[in-house]
């Protein structure tokens, strides 16, 4: 929506108002909406059942795909997709919300509305320090959006637009869209500006080809094509979402660029998720290391979809911080919450590491989210497990668990979290003859609402002599595993139908060794 900066002089309840107008003028076949309302936090409690209460979810109303994630003067800025005018898919356009640390957000206003018939889709965000595209000033880099315009049934095309205020206002580009293939699937665009070539460079998919393509600008306004990927890895699914960037190698003085592409449907845990490819980039070409057949799983839960990284993280600081979309197309319409529905994962740091495989991504929680420790209910404690015990003194509504298990000669071992009345609980487990780590949430809690989502999700993992490290936070409708350094992620929506907090360590035929056992309770982001 595009609105005169002359309108925000005046007195704030004239502004309102003339807001509204705008708002209802540009969609009278939906209703009204103020472009404050639907995000607005200060009038909420954030404590609906299901509510996480340290993962991002909207005030009210549908979000999916995170947008746009990018640094800027000590801002972390999320945008995501959103629907103003209710809780399931439509009306697509972008929400915002900022934090200093990551884990606190202000909720503010709707950046970019679905205009004219055009909807606001999946897509990035980048500073334009060098103020290549003429929006701003070199004193003032504007921040620029580039996102798919998708008009319904007709094309999708990348269009773009700009702020010079830190993402407050936002205009859109006049001459959009700055690509159009006259397509009807063409979509997500990741821009990042590489050093060696001097230059922007966009990946963009195209989902029922399942390639993406890769474009060059001087400015980004003008783009030009350079080279394809695909088709590669799992193709069951339409490809969406793409990024592309590098990282460090764990222990070793080396990089290597990853490009990461999710899958609408057929993913390892079914429905929609993950996948990523190991490999160079030339400033025009990516190259795969891996044979084309081989998949690699950004995680194998159900919930992790949309993985975007974050742009300008200060090169003091260095790390690539990745997040996700927690939810699965297969019910994401379904789940039961309200008013709002969806939430974004926790926000983790990427690194490769080699393996006997070759280079695997590594995942871990972002640093920042130590600040929501409250109680160390158990610190760094030992004991030995031959059944099932609770972890004495380890309870609470939101979790972090971080330990190491020992197998010895226990045929599986593993915690059980949000234990109910009866058979009510979620597994988290690894099976020794199998090799392969899971969360189990057949009996979790409520999970009629659609017949997919009571299901057993495992990731393969070969131990080094029966020891498994595990790091798991539990929200108070998900949990999220990182095992092995956080070589293999597990993320799943729960929703125990019970107040239930205890946690349990338990072995099977066996005795376990469990050491460096430590929990902690969490604050929630809105106390």
């Amino acid at each position: 929506m595009q609105v005169s900066r002359s309108l925000f002089d005046l007195t704030p309840i004239a502004a309102n108002v003339l807001r509204i107008l705008f708002v209802c003028l540009l969609v009278p076949l939906v209703g009204c909406a103020t472009d404050e309302a639907p995000n607005a936090d200060e009038t909420r409690a954030f404590d609906e059942p299901s509510r996480p209460q340290f993962h991002f979810s909207p005030a009210k109303n549908w979000m999916n795909d995170p947008n746009g994630m990018v640094y800027h003067a000590g801002e972390y800025h999320l945008f995501y997709q959103y629907n103003p005018f209710g809780e399931k898919w439509g009306h697509m356009s972008w929400g915002h919300a900022v934090s200093p640390d990551l884990v606190n957000w202000e909720h503010l206003p709707v950046a970019l509305y679905e205009e004219d018939g055009v909807m606001i889709f999946s897509g990035s965000a980048v500073v334009d320090h060098q103020n290549t595209s003429g929006f701003g000033t070199p004193d003032n880099p504007p921040m620029v959006a580039i996102y798919t315009g998708h008009e319904e049934n007709v094309r999708q095309t990348q269009h773009i637009a700009y702020s010079t205020d830190n993402g407050r206002n936002w205009t859109k580009y006049a001459d959009n869209p700055v690509i159009d293939l006259n397509m009807k699937d063409f979509r997500d665009p990741k821009v990042f500006w590489h050093d060696d070539t001097d230059r922007w460079i966009m990946v963009v998919a195209l989902p029922r080809e399942y390639k993406v393509q890769l474009y060059a600008s001087p400015d980004l306004k003008a783009w030009t094509f350079l080279s394809d990927f695909g088709p590669a890895g799992s193709t069951d699914g339409i490809w969406e979402c793409p990024d592309l960037f590098e990282l460090p190698i764990e222990g070793e003085a080396g990089s290597r660029w990853v490009l990461e592409v999710d899958i609408g449907s057929g993913a390892i845990a079914g429905g929609s998720g993950g996948q990523y490819f190991v490999g160079t980039f030339d400033g025009t070409t990516f190259t795969n290391d891996n044979p084309d057949d081989l998949t690699l799983w950004v995680d194998y839960g159900a919930d992790f979809y949309a993985g975007v990284s974050w742009a300008d993280i200060p090169e003091a600081d260095g790390r690539r911080i990745f997040l996700a979309w927690m939810n699965n197309w297969q019910y994401a319409q379904d789940i039961p919450t309200s008013p709002w529905r969806s939430a974004q994962s926790l926000p983790r740091t990427l690194q490769l590491r080699n393996t006997p495989d070759g280079l695997r991504l590594t995942q871990r929680a972002v640093r920042e989210l130590q600040g929501l420790r409250s109680d160390a209910l158990v610190a760094d404690e030992s004991m030995r497990i031959t059944s099932e015990a609770v972890i004495p003194g380890a309870e609470a509504e939101l979790l972090e668990f971080s330990g190491t298990l020992q197998l010895n000669d226990a045929t599986a071992a593993g915690l059980t979290i949000r234990h109910g009345d009866g058979d009510k609980k979620t597994l988290i487990g690894y099976d020794a003859a199998r090799e392969v780590i899971y969360v189990d949430r057949t009996q979790s809690g409520i999970s009629d609402f659609h017949e997919d989502f009571a299901a057993i999700h495992e990731a393969p993992l070969k131990l080094a002599d029966g020891t498994l490290s595990l790091h798991v936070f539990v929200d108070r409708s998900s949990v999220e595993v990182l095992a092995d350094g956080g070589l293999v992620s597990i993320t799943d929506r729960i929703f125990p139908e019970e107040e239930t907090h205890a946690l349990e360590l338990w072995a099977n035929e066996g005795a376990v060794d469990a050491s460096a056992v430590s929990v902690w309770s969490l604050n929630s982001i809105y106390e």
